[in-house]
Order: C-alpha cells, then structure tokens, then sequence
C-alpha cells in the first residue's frame, strides 16, 4: 500500500490536510506562541502607561498643576531613554520645562506604587477566578456522583404483582365475551405463572378449594373425588419424602417437633412445607477494652490503626515518630496537624512551641498545671504528702506570678532553681491581676520548716531541669500564632501529637515528661470544658486519645477516668501499656481497668 512504512500504518493520517490549496503534507512549523507575543505587547502597553501616569501625578503632586508636554505619544521615547538613565527625568520628557516635572525619587515611588497596586490587583483577580472555577467544577462533580450513585441503585421492587391481574395489554376481550379453556378456565389466567411469581406482600386468601386449619374428622363421600389443593408457591421437599441417600437424623428443635405434631394430628391435611426454625440470637460481643497491655511491636499497628480511625479531633501520645510519620499525611485531610516535639525526635522543622505557664492567670488552671507538671515525679509514698503539697504550691505560684505579670516560662525555671524568688512575691503582691492570698501562701511555703521546704524546691527544680537543653527551653517560648493554633485545633477536627522518649525512671531523671504531661493534660481539660458546655453534654464528633506508652511518655493525672467515662463525654480513650507494674506504678491510688 502506497505511504505505508515498516510500523503499518498509513503515513498520510500522521498530519492535518494542509490548510491551503497545496497538496503536500503540512510541515512542522515553529514561531512565536501567541500567549507569549499578546503577554509582551501587554508588557509593554502597561509600562508606557505606568511612566505616562507617575510623571504625569509626580508634577501633579509636586507642583499642584499636570505638566504641560507630558503626552502618551512621546512616552516611549522618555521610557527607552529613562531604562538608560533612571535618573535623568528632564532628558526623558525634553519637551516639558523643567520646573514642571518632578524629582526622580518621587516618580520612581508613585511608578512603583502603582506596580504593586497591579499585581495585588492581578493576584487578587486570578485567585477569585480559580475560586469560581473550583466551585463549579466541584459542584458539576458533586452532581455527576449523584447520577452515578442514582443509576448504579437497582430497580424498586413493585408492592403490586403483574401477574396477579389480568393482561389486558391487548384490550377488552371484545363482544363475545373471554376465552375459555375446555375446562371451563377463563384464557387469561395463568396459574404457571402466580405459583413461579407469587405476592409476598398480600396474605393468601382462604379459597374454597384450600384445606381447612383444623383437623379434618369428615370423611368424604365414596362417590365424591377430593379437592384438588392449589400448589405452594414455591417447590420444596416435603417431610414425608425420603432422600436417596439417608443420613443421621438430627435433633430435632421445638419448632420442628410442634410441626410433625401438628401433621400426624390432621390425617386429611396434605403434607406441607416444614417451617423453617427460628434463627438462635447471638449473644453480643463485648465491648473492646481501652486498656492494652503489650510489647511495642504489639501497640504500633494498634495506635495507628486508632488514629487513622479517628473521625474527628485526635489527641496521640508516643514515643515511636513512626507513628506520627505514618498518619500525619492521612490526617491533614481532616484538619491542621500539630507536633509537640520538644527534644527534636521527629525530622520536621514544624513544630509547636507552648509555654507551660500560659492560661495560668486563672489560680484553679494554675494548679491543675503544677499538679500536671509534677506528676512524674511525685513521690507515692503518704509520709512524703505534704512535701509534694509543698511543692505544688510553690510551683502553682510561680506560674501564677508569671502569667499576671507577663514574664516567660524561663523566669518560672529560674525561681524554681531557687534564684531570685523574690521577684515572685513582689509580682504576687503588687499586681492588681493576682489572686488573693497568692503572695502570703508562697511566702508561707518559703518561709516554712527548712527541710521540708528544700525537699520541695529539689522537687520544682528536678520537674524544670530539661530546660537547660537548648531544644526544650526554645519549646517553651511560643511564637504569636502557637497559641490560637492550639485552642482551635479541636474545633477544626485537628490532630496533635506528643513525641517524647520513653523515660522507665522519672524520678531521678525526668527529662522532657513533665512538659509533655501538663500540654496532654491541658488539651484534655480544654476537651472536657468543651463536652461541658456543649448541649447534649458531649464532643460530637468525638475527640479521640490514642495515648501509645503513655505512662513511660506522659502519665497525666486524668486517665483513670478518662477510661472510665471519657466515652460518655465524646473523649474514647485507647491508652497502649507495657504491663500491669507499669500501670501500678504511675497511678498507685487509682484502679485501671486492666484486662484479664
């Protein structure tokens, strides 16, 4: 075949019929996009009119009069001559006197002024467009899934049965009346049909012909034939047949035993159907623990299963950032996602800053803070009780002072080391903004029985000694939007995680779990106000707590009843432990509701 090569295919369709009257086929012709020769002509137009414009303003402005000269058409000549020498404005426009025009300095501002007015202009314009247009498109989508979903649901089932009435599809059986079969059978019934497509939505009528219900102690005549009975609806084996194969009789269930009694009580009745016996409910299965106890090969698929299962907000505590890098895409979909990382475990730049001592104006968030910051290193024993009530009280007034007085969390390390604690009573004492009886307890806990009082300042300084790693002390120093981020994240369905290292001994050395206690324990008090002041007395939809080694990353106070009851208020709980020790040795006053 003529212009046809080695791939099979006919080379004349490679190319469009030339557009002239030439018969050869077309070439690839290359030039100019047209996009880019309108872009430069428009280029070009604006720049004149822009120079045009700011001469024309800056003598405005600088003289009170528009300068005479000052034409559109001489305006290329002055920009060609003004991209040689910016600041000769008098060479530029040669045919206006000097002392009309302006200084260089205040047409170059209003040229640029303009340009940037332009450009948001433009901006501005292009951003409304894509929004239109992502409107509309997601609009003709949303309609075009409606369709879908319309045409891929089947066909309704009809109440009404075809088959029960007449066809009268080919019009009134006329003037000689309807068919008859030999039988005396009008021609437009179809009994093959109603017992192959019976009506499931109409009881059947008792018909002459049916058998009676009750036992049948009437024996018919010699000469009379019996009844024909109308055929089931549906064929199936009857009780009295044999298999062709016999096999073990099964036990028979009540509602089988009341059928074959029924049978042999009624000798005239034609064998029937067996009814089927009642389907045996199953009981419900229980509830999953929110409690888990396992290896962390164990809890990571867990945890991650939780948190991809989340519908709303999402609080996750880990000490695995395999966790937070396998969900965090999946969860930005719903909503902002935030990382507490303050001793830098994670390989993001993004990372929430929070200060300890914010919110603290309030004397009673003051003390659930101190209580948060101190409770992985609380001591469990009841003799040591009023040296950690020692302690929680200078540590409740130290935030206290910082937050009425304005002064960051590095002041409160720094008082809870012991230096300069003056500066707190002073701030407790003189500021309007402190509670009352502030000042007077905090120097009562200084001023108190000497041992007692050193015990309680060790206790402050260990639960603030990670701020001397340069991480976690800038961790603690947030920047001006960290804060409305974190109060709006369990608004928006966001997610927060909270990374730190898994610490078995916090006691002498606590590193980073003091912080990542009292953040988890401020974000669940937020939670439960939130439930609080809702209507129905719950988060809808529900915040979920995935706490993944919780009690070796961040044993907050509120856990026991978060377990408890945390599901009522819209706040389900998984919390992932090493073991029962682990759990009695975090919480040794409260019971867990450990699984068996």
């Amino acid at each position: 075949m003529p212009g046809q090569d080695r791939g099979g295919y006919t080379a004349e369709y490679d190319s469009d019929p030339p557009r002239g009257g030439g018969g050869g086929p077309r070439r690839n012709e290359r030039g100019v996009p047209d996009s880019l020769l309108v872009g430069g002509l428009a280029l070009l137009l604006g720049t004149t009119l822009l120079v045009w414009s700011s001469t024309s303003l800056a003598g405005r402005f600088a003289h009170g009069s528009w300068p005479g000269g000052v034409t559109f058409d001489h305006t290329p000549a002055a920009l060609r001559h003004l991209i040689t020498n910016p600041g000769d404005l008098t060479g530029a426009w040669s045919a206006t006197p000097a002392d009309h025009l302006s200084g260089p300095g205040l047409f170059w501002t209003l040229f640029l002024t303009q340009l940037t007015l332009l450009i948001v202009l433009g901006v501005y314009v292009t951003r409304l467009a894509t929004f239109l247009t992502t409107g509309r498109t997601r609009a003709q989508r949303a309609q075009d899934r409606a369709r879908a979903r319309k045409a891929d649901q089947p066909y309704p089932r009809h109440a009404e049965n075809r088959y029960d009435a007449p066809d009268d599809r080919y019009g009134d059986p006329g003037r000689g009346g309807a068919l008859h079969h030999a039988d005396g059978r009008p021609m437009d019934e179809r009994p093959e049909r109603k017992q192959l497509r019976p009506n499931r939505y109409e009881a059947p009528a008792a018909t002459p012909q049916e058998a009676p219900r009750t036992p049948n102690t009437t024996h018919p005549s010699p000469g009379t034939a019996p009844a024909p009975s109308v055929a089931p609806a549906l064929p199936a084996p009857s009780v009295t047949a044999t298999p062709a194969h016999p096999r073990p009789a099964a036990p028979a269930t009540p509602t089988t035993a009341a059928a074959a009694a029924a049978a042999a009580a009624s000798p005239g009745t034609p064998p029937t159907q067996a009814t089927a016996p009642l389907p045996v409910p199953h009981p419900v299965p229980p509830s999953p623990s929110p409690l888990f106890l396992g290896p962390p090969d164990a809890r990571q698929p867990l945890a991650v299963q939780a948190v991809r299962d989340a519908e709303g907000p999402a609080l996750v505590i880990t000490s695995d950032p395999a966790i937070w890098a396998e969900t965090k895409d999946a969860r930005a979909k719903l909503g902002p996602v935030l990382l507490y990382d303050p001793l830098h475990l994670c390989d993001t730049p993004a990372r929430l800053h929070w200060s300890p001592s914010r919110g603290c104006e309030d004397r009673d968030t003051a003390a659930l803070r101190a209580k948060a910051l101190l409770a992985p290193i609380r001591p469990s024993a009841k003799l040591d009780t009023v040296v950690a009530d020692t302690a929680e009280t200078l540590l409740r007034c130290f935030l206290h002072a910082a937050a009425v007085d304005g002064r960051q969390f590095r002041h409160v390390h720094r008082w809870a080391q012991g230096s300069q604690v003056q500066e707190a009573v002073r701030a407790l004492r003189t500021n309007p903004g402190a509670a009352s009886g502030s000042a007077g307890e905090l120097e009562a806990a200084l001023t108190a029985y000497p041992e007692r009082r050193d015990i309680a300042q060790e206790l402050t300084a260990r639960a603030l000694s990670a701020l001397f790693t340069v991480n976690v002390r800038e961790a603690c120093t947030p920047n001006r939007t960290d804060a409305l981020t974190l109060d709006s994240f369990v608004a928006e369905g966001g997610t927060l995680y909270l990374v730190g290292e898994a610490i078995e001994d916090p006691k002498s050395r606590p590193g980073a779990m003091p912080l990542l206690t009292a953040l988890a324990s401020s974000v669940v008090e937020h939670g439960r106000r939130m439930a609080e002041r809702s209507s129905s007395g719950r988060l809808d939809p529900p915040f979920a707590l995935v706490l993944d080694d919780v009690a070796a990353v961040a044993p907050i106070p509120q856990l026991p009843a978060l377990l408890t009851s945390g599901a009522d208020r819209g706040m389900p709980t998984l919390a992932l432990l090493r073991s029962r020790e682990q759990a009695r040795a975090r919480w040794p006053h409260d019971e867990l509701p450990i699984p068996a």
